[in-house]
């Protein structure tokens, strides 16, 4: 038997070949489309659009304004007892506010650690409630800012913002009608007036 090189017929194959090609159907030129793709809308290409000159100098927040980092999302105590709701007589309370009526007695709490401070108020408050007095001052300073962005802010003034949590907590919420900040001449955001009740 003849060998033949690689990639070539024989003879008999050749006839084979040409006999099989008479019977092929050849197939279509076009795809057929099924009948639910034909109904549905061509495709449309996406829209590029090219970098003008006016991306080009594009920079991220370049028309941002610059405001200071803060992440207190709470209202500060001054906002606070601001819109605190009014216990006391509004026409007294107006005079308070403008500095019209003057403190009975105050204690300075300025410079003292929340171990000192929480005692010597509870004292004072109570004292002051006993000897029936009305209006009494309540120093604390308005503190300094020691927050160093960590990720629990922390208030300026830690006896300014504690003062006022002491007041509405027993025991002295029983004789404490009503705190609010001070007016600018009895010591303003550091200093709070507490108007007590009338002693039974």
């Amino acid at each position: 038997m003849k060998r033949r090189g690689k990639g070539k017929l024989s003879e008999d194959d050749r006839t084979v070949w040409e006999q099989v090609k008479k019977t092929a159907i050849p197939m279509r030129a076009e795809p057929v489309i099924p009948r639910d793709m034909a109904k549905r809308r061509p495709v449309t290409p996406p829209v590029v659009h090219h970098m003008d000159d006016a991306l080009s100098h594009f920079e991220v927040g370049s028309r941002t304004t610059r405001t200071p980092m803060g992440h207190d999302l709470a209202p500060s105590i001054s906002e606070r007892l601001a819109h605190a709701p009014v216990h006391m007589d509004r026409k007294k309370y107006g005079k308070m506010q403008r500095g019209k009526l003057n403190p009975e007695a105050r204690i300075d709490l300025h410079g003292m650690t929340l171990a000192h401070a929480h005692p010597a108020l509870q004292g004072f408050i109570m004292s002051s409630a006993a000897a029936g007095r009305r209006l009494v001052l309540v120093i604390t300073g308005k503190g300094k800012n020691r927050d160093e962005g960590g990720p629990i802010p922390i208030r300026k003034g830690v006896l300014k913002n504690q003062v006022p949590h002491w007041l509405h907590q027993p025991p002295l919420r029983s004789v404490v009608m009503q705190v609010t900040e001070a007016h600018l001449k009895h010591g303003g955001g550091g200093a709070y007036y507490v108007y007590l009740r009338r002693s039974r």
